[in-house]
């Protein structure tokens, strides 16, 4: 990033230096973040206009059910890794900085295996199912569905390895596969059909996510290999599988119940509506989600750092990023809210003009991304610190707090309702979250290695 800096114009490369510059662990965070969020800024202007012009092909029907799908797969997908992906950033690190190649070496290989050989299994599971209960679920959703459990092993396995580069810092490696490779890819085989004349419909926006998936996979997993073989040479691998399982697991509920938060309106909106309706209220959430992505750029740069200094025992460390990290996500994050609600309705007239319906939903969706902001990269800190039971149990509640307001509220206010549920359920979630932060960083002990890591670091 500093070689992109001294590309500026002087006056442009002192403002942006003063943010970025210098050489402490500080700077190389807000570099960090500053990478992130400038590789999610590309890849959210390529995923809008490959959903864009999705929207306008397909129709809001048929983009809807790809929607749809489209949030299964990404529920299912993540969950394939069964807590992996995460835990990754916790052991890694520890074993690469204090030797244990062989450590490292297992984990690799266990990690990946896992994520793709349950996202098989769960391929075969839902093909299994999809037939023996053919006519319980809507025609229209069953062949989508059919294609998109195919993506499943693909999808796992490049969320594990975004985990692998998260862990070594590697943010490009681990961003650009998933976030730009795979929506240019997508965007490039939808066009493909689009010239060969194949039909508007979901299953051929979904044959071409398959395509998008397999193939980043392939490329991801070629160029970290190389990169890995630099840092971790080739030798005997190590495993430690009770260790690695007692961390994974409360971060798998975590997972679930994370995009349990994020999706159950669009999985509990099928109940009430038409997927014409889907796509609208995808169409403004997914729009004004975009700030959320600031949110995830200081979370995925800071997370290596809380667990280094976590390791080391190094209370006032994570103190001090902790706090300064909540300022790089609230501040970018309320100007971004302010730009999103003011052109937030011809942003949506692009999918299509039925598709501004969804505006007003925006001021309602962007007070629980606000209120995420707020809190910081809590939810990471208290899992990279040992505190991943804690944090699970907050979910959970928070969970069943949103499912059972969008089951109140989408019968008595149809879209709106959804919205308000889901803000109110962000809104508990990062008060709760922020409480639990504050009560560990006030506590020395809380921030001391607990015996899992220190027996990792064996």
């Amino acid at each position: 990033m500093k070689r992109l800096i001294k590309l500026l114009p002087k006056p442009l490369r002192q403002l942006v230096g003063a943010g970025f510059g210098g050489d402490g662990e500080d700077a190389r965070s807000r570099r960090g973040a500053g990478l992130a969020f400038g590789i999610r800024v590309v890849s959210a202007a390529i995923a809008f206009l490959s959903q864009v012009l999705l929207a306008r092909w397909l129709g809001s029907y048929e983009f809807g059910i790809y929607t749809y799908v489209w949030v299964w797969v990404n529920i299912v997908g993540t969950l394939c890794t069964l807590g992996f992906a995460i835990s990754a950033v916790r052991f890694l690190p520890d074993y690469a900085g204090n030797n244990q190649n062989e450590l490292a070496r297992g984990f690799l290989l266990f990690g990946n295996a896992v994520s793709i050989g349950t996202g098989l299994v769960c391929t075969a599971a839902g093909l299994m199912l999809l037939f023996l209960f053919d006519g319980v679920i809507a025609e229209y959703y069953w062949l989508p569905m059919a294609l998109g459990l195919v993506i499943l092993p693909a999808f796992a396995g490049i969320d594990f390895q975004d985990g692998i580069g998260r862990a070594f810092g590697w943010i490009d490696l681990a961003l650009v596969p998933p976030y730009i490779i795979r929506p240019i890819l997508l965007f490039a085989f939808i066009g493909l059909a689009v010239g060969l004349g194949w039909g508007h419909s979901a299953e051929t926006a979904v044959l071409a996510a398959i395509a998008a998936n397999w193939l980043t996979l392939a490329g991801q997993y070629l160029v970290q290999r190389r990169r890995l073989n630099r840092l971790i040479p080739p030798g005997p691998r190590a495993f430690r599988l009770p260790l690695w399982a007692k961390v994974s697991a409360p971060v798998l509920l975590l997972e679930g119940f994370t995009l349990a938060m994020i999706n159950l309106d669009i999985v509990l909106l099928d109940i009430f509506v038409d997927p014409d309706q889907i796509a609208i209220y995808f169409a403004a959430a997914r729009t004004i989600s975009l700030i959320g992505f600031v949110h995830f750029s200081v979370n995925a740069a800071c997370m290596a750092r809380f667990s280094a200094s976590y390791a080391k025992g190094d209370a006032g460390a994570i103190r001090t990023l902790f706090a300064a990290s909540r300022n790089w996500t609230l501040i970018p994050s309320l100007a971004g809210a302010g730009v999103m609600l003011a052109l937030g309705d011809p942003i949506l007239w692009l999918f299509g003009a039925e598709f501004t319906a969804g505006y007003p939903l925006m001021f309602v969706l962007i007070l629980g991304l606000l209120a995420r902001a707020a809190v910081g990269p809590a939810q990471g800190l208290l899992v990279v610190t040992g505190h991943q039971n804690l944090t699970a149990g907050v979910m959970a509640v928070t969970v069943g707090c949103n499912a059972a307001l969008n089951l109140l509220l989408i019968p008595q206010f149809g879209l709106m309702g959804a919205a308000m549920a889901t803000t109110t359920a962000f809104a508990l979630e990062s008060l709760s979250l922020h409480l639990a932060a504050r009560r560990m960083l006030a506590a020395p002990q809380h921030l001391a290695p607990s015996a899992g890591s220190q027996a990792a670091a064996e």
